[in-house]
């Protein structure tokens, strides 16, 4: 069941992704081209980025591809490191409780004035609808991440360390390196002595 909610969420992000270059890329065409274009098209756009970042937000943190800076954390015990964890979730929580609230007000009035997009014969309230929704999204993937780490399943977030993964790019890039030098010193070894050879013979 899982995988199949991951494959819906992958697909919509997909979605809203292409959409959106679809629609700037006509509308690149459309003005360079033909010379008109479509007055709507960067509202549109607009609103496809919107979704695609509060969508996208809640399943990066649901995957824990988030960009994290644990050095100081990780300077404790695991015990520690689970304590500090779930104090930053609370943070979190708070946080997105909080911005949902403002957000859900703020859908609320936009419905009661009932005004229409900018360049869209669309109410503002249905486009804007994403914002409590990501809040909310978000606020469960957090509450899915606290409890395994209330469960000891985790010790941490696990977002992206990208310092670790520079490190370890370094490090293999390093070792690439010293294995084509090694491959070419012995190649060159067997080339001086082939050489070698073929002179000797050559003389006698």
């Amino acid at each position: 069941m899982s995988k199949y909610i991951d494959y819906i969420e992958e697909g919509f992000i997909a979605f809203l992704l292409t959409a959106m270059t679809v629609v700037t890329f006509s509308q690149v065409v459309a003005r360079y081209i033909f010379n008109s274009g479509a007055v709507w098209a960067l509202e549109l756009t607009t609103y496809l980025f919107a979704w695609l970042v509060m969508f996208g937000a809640a399943f990066c943190v649901k995957k824990g591809v988030h960009i994290g800076i644990d050095a100081f954390v990780n300077l404790f015990s695991a015990r520690t490191r689970q304590y500090l964890t779930l104090l930053a979730i609370s943070f979190c929580l708070l946080y997105c409780a909080i911005l949902f609230k403002g957000s859900w007000d703020y859908i609320a009035k936009l419905k009661m004035i009932g005004i229409e997009a900018e360049d869209m014969p669309i109410e503002e309230w249905k486009i804007k609808i994403i914002l409590p929704i990501g809040f909310a999204l978000i606020f469960f993937r957090l509450l899915e991440v606290a409890w395994k780490v209330y469960k000891g399943e985790i010790d941490s977030m696990h977002f992206v360390n990208e310092t670790k993964e520079l490190i370890d790019e370094m490090e293999y890039a390093s070792i690439t390196e010293d294995s084509n030098s090694t491959e070419g010193s012995n190649s060159t070894k067997g080339s001086n002595s082939t050489k070698d050879s073929n002179s000797t013979k050559g003389s006698k």
